[in-house]
């Protein structure tokens, strides 16, 4: 119940049964899509959700888009860098080699997770100079997207999606490149891998592969294709730009949005994993073992975040160098914990495994704590002296 201060009113359930009724042969059509609009930077952007299946259908590479035509490398999907294309390129390179091990992350984790796509949407007269929609000083008579607001403020309402509308993924162009390989590995039973230039390598992988080692039943895998992933849609030009000036805003778009992102270092990275055994193993160690625990009357052994440490630092190691020294000492006892291949998530090992890590590592720390150098420091001694 709102209390008296409250001028929320209480929702009257006939008016969300009329919203509902209103919604729906909308929501199901395939030229609409239910978004909520936002504004940064001078560029109206408009966040919804689609399915994988959807995704896979309707969005493509930049590359694809007609004025790169001439130039696109059909093998790869790259745009030739020469004179013609070199100020419209719009992202990095395509790397082949990354589909399958996104594909296979996808349906082997059951808490898999990909970050929302940026997406550009690009009718077909924003390269057709020609076209009505440009003035006769080359500027945009009206936005790229077409945006029908449902509410009095304009910030809810439908994406219109029309046959000639091209949509293509600006930041996510690897994530789109996973969930394609996904939906073909759920519709035709296999993947074929690749190298960075989309040439095959090695074998195919099968449903049959995917199911033997995936977290997720056959039911679960099957039901991918209507997963839904977050998806924000920019125009690829706004009212008033030229195609110049466009373009320089979705490229710019392009690098700030990777600019401004920080990947997570190898320490941090050992600190939080959940999925790769020998970070587990490493962080549950080094708090709870008495040569790298913290203690009150000592500085402390570990840093947690950085790679190195400095000549007059106290600290005995790093957690990255803990988790490396930890994959060599027990990678040959438990080879399965290796990611396949760079960049796949590896599957969790199941409790008995990583407490029998820790045990084995355990016993490697109390080896090393009866060395004379390491008595030296619990005698009180710091590291940059023994250094």
């Amino acid at each position: 119940m709102n209390s008296a201060t409250d001028p929320t009113p209480e929702p009257n359930p006939q008016d969300q049964k009329a919203i509902a009724k209103f919604l729906e042969p909308l929501l199901n059509s395939p030229q609409h899509l239910l978004v909520h609009k936002t504004q940064m930077g001078g560029t109206e952007a408009f966040i919804g959700s689609v399915t994988l299946d959807w995704l896979d259908r309707n969005v493509g590479y930049a590359s694809q888009l007609p004025l790169f035509k001439r130039h696109l490398n059909p093998d790869t999907g790259n745009v030739e860098r020469v004179a013609d294309t070199v100020e419209d390129i719009l992202q990095r390179p395509l790397d082949w080699s990354r589909q399958l091990p996104l594909a296979q992350y996808l349906a082997t984790h059951k808490a898999h997770k990909f970050p929302a796509l940026l997406v550009v949407i690009c009718p077909s007269w924003v390269n057709d100079l020609q076209a009505p929609q440009w003035d006769d000083q080359g500027r945009a008579t009206e936005s790229a997207i077409a945006f029908e607001g449902l509410d009095s403020q304009g910030q809810l309402g439908l994406l219109h999606l029309t046959s000639d509308v091209a949509v293509f993924a600006l930041d996510g162009q690897h994530r789109l490149m996973g969930i394609q390989g996904l939906m073909r590995l759920l519709r035709t039973g296999k993947l074929q891998p690749y190298t960075k230039i989309k040439k095959a390598v090695g074998e195919a992988i099968t449903l049959n592969d995917i199911e033997e080692v995936s977290a997720l039943t056959p039911e679960e895998i099957e039901n991918l294709v209507s997963e839904t992933v977050g998806i924000e849609f920019i125009p690829a030009v706004v009212a008033g730009e030229t195609r110049a000036i466009a373009r320089q805003r979705v490229r710019s778009i392009f690098v700030h949005v990777n600019l401004m992102a920080v990947k997570l270092s190898k320490g941090q990275l050992a600190l939080l994993d959940e999925d790769d055994g020998f970070s587990i193993v490493t962080r549950q160690v080094a708090v709870t073992h008495p040569l790298l625990m913290e203690k009150r009357d000592r500085n402390p052994r570990i840093n947690w975040d950085s790679a190195t440490v400095a000549s007059k630092s106290t600290v005995l190691t790093t957690l990255q160098a803990l988790k490396e020294m930890t994959q060599r000492y027990l990678g040959d006892r438990f080879p399965h914990w290796l990611s396949p291949k760079p960049g796949l998530v590896p599957m969790r090992p199941d409790d008995d495994e990583l407490e029998e890590g820790m045990q084995e590592l355990r016993r490697l720390l109390d080896a090393l704590a009866s060395l004379p150098s390491y008595q030296r420091l619990e005698r009180g001694e710091e590291t940059p002296v023994l250094r």
